[in-house]
């Protein structure tokens, strides 16, 4: 098309103008930095301090971190490295990593403890990544509660399966008693049924069978328990655990019968009004007092047990603040279509209070999983434990922030990871109304 008119009549114009690019002072890089760190004088000023403070700290911390003595053997080994200059020995943490990593679990049985953090890792993936994992593997995900004691602690492996039949002979009872009768009454029954099996029967027909068909893995004590792989097992347990106990409570909490809603009141407000480390050493010193003589209750096992209640009952108020978000016409629209409560929970009420609460529950997470390093109060050894033992060696006395790095190092990974998938899931939910 011609310009000429647009040339003679300058405030009519019947062309278009080629599309230019946008001026690089503001977009990209350069445009960021102006918009967020040199938008005036003030933020000008801010920001040439902050980047001396953190230049400063860079030429300060670079050479400390960056030190040579990978290799060495002893603090004073570490010394004589860097000749007078200021440095981390790193030669520690060379040294001492397996120990840190499994305590003093027997070296020649870490495949057991490695084997179990694959499995699990595979076990998560269709509870974690649906769209990306076959449904199948949901069946693995079941039986791995029930494999990985087997692998950690070893013995008979007709206990674990014992353990998973209680929840099979509870499930038959479940679906026979809901023929007649409503379905809280049938979920207690399959409870009392299935709590019946692993007090007084599981034990002695693992035994029979184990006596007929042994199959066992070297047995590893408790004792030898330590390091991450400690507070990996109790943090993966309570986080399992924690979850479906704390919507049943937030559930009872909100129920219209007088009992359970005291029961479930009483129990949120006194887990809550208690310290965590009370309630471990309840685990470790009480915890006996009230079983029968003769009962071997493992340690790390009443550990989990109170790290789960605790858990729980914070999960609880996390998902009785989802359910109380949720509009009123949830629940009605649940009664217009002629669901049953627990039918009414399961597919409208629950799935919209567990996405409103993805930040809650996960921040809940990550403060269990951290929460791990107190049982050195009651004399197990977390990775803080160990720590302390190592600079207890002659070789390593001194020692301190070399240790502490790198145990922050890698809680930092593991809740860093938690933190990057609840955003993952609340974006891929969408859990914003609409």
């Amino acid at each position: 098309m011609s310009n000429t008119h647009a040339d003679t009549v300058l405030y009519v114009r019947d062309t278009m103008l080629d599309q230019q690019e946008p001026p690089a002072s503001t977009v990209g890089p350069v445009g960021w930095a102006k918009d967020n760190l040199f938008s005036g004088w003030l933020n000008t000023a801010l920001t040439v301090l902050s980047s001396l403070f953190i230049a400063y700290l860079l030429y300060r911390l670079i050479p400390w971190f960056v030190s040579p003595t990978w290799d060495g053997t002893s603090l004073s080994n570490c010394r004589e490295i860097l000749d007078g200059h200021e440095g981390a020995c790193w030669g520690v943490i060379r040294d001492r990593w397996q120990q840190l990593l499994f305590g003093f679990y027997p070296p020649e049985l870490y495949w057991r403890p490695i084997l179990t953090l694959v499995l699990l890792l595979v076990a998560l993936a269709p509870v974690l990544y649906t769209d990306y994992v076959t449904p199948k593997l949901l069946y693995f995900s079941a039986a791995f509660p029930f494999l990985m004691p087997w692998l950690l602690w070893g013995g008979t492996v007709w206990m674990p399966l014992m353990a998973a039949a209680g929840f099979a002979i509870g499930f038959v009872v479940f679906t026979l008693v809901s023929r007649v009768l409503n379905a809280g009454i049938s979920i207690f029954a399959a409870a009392l049924v299935a709590v019946l099996w692993w007090v007084l029967l599981a034990a002695p027909v693992a035994h029979g069978i184990a006596s007929v068909l042994p199959l066992a893995l070297e047995p590893v004590a408790s004792r030898d328990f330590g390091g991450f792989m400690l507070s990996i097992t109790i943090g993966v347990t309570a986080i399992g655990c924690s979850l479906p106990i704390g919507i049943v409570l937030a559930l009872g909490r909100r129920s219209d019968l007088p009992l359970v809603k005291i029961l479930c009141v009483g129990f949120i407000e006194f887990i809550r009004g208690v310290p965590l480390i009370t309630l471990l050493f309840v685990a470790s010193v009480l915890l006996n007092i009230f079983l029968p003589p003769g009962t071997n209750f493992d340690i790390i096992l009443r550990v989990m047990i109170m790290v789960t209640l605790f858990a729980s009952a914070y999960m609880a108020e996390v998902i009785r603040g989802g359910l109380a978000a949720l509009p009123k016409g949830q629940y009605e629209a649940a009664d217009a279509l002629g669901l049953d409560y627990w039918k009414a929970q399961r597919l409208i009420i629950m799935p919209q209070a567990l996405k409103i609460s993805i930040p809650g529950i996960v921040s809940t997470f990550i403060g269990v999983f951290k929460d791990t390093t107190l049982v050195s109060i009651i004399g197990l050894i977390d990775p803080l434990g160990l720590a302390n033992g190592i600079r207890a060696d002659t070789a390593w006395n001194g020692i301190y922030w070399e240790l502490f790095i790198f145990i922050g190092a890698v809680f930092f990974i593991f809740c860093f990871s938690m933190s990057r998938y609840s955003m993952y899931l609340e974006r891929k939910l969408q859990t914003g109304h609409r």
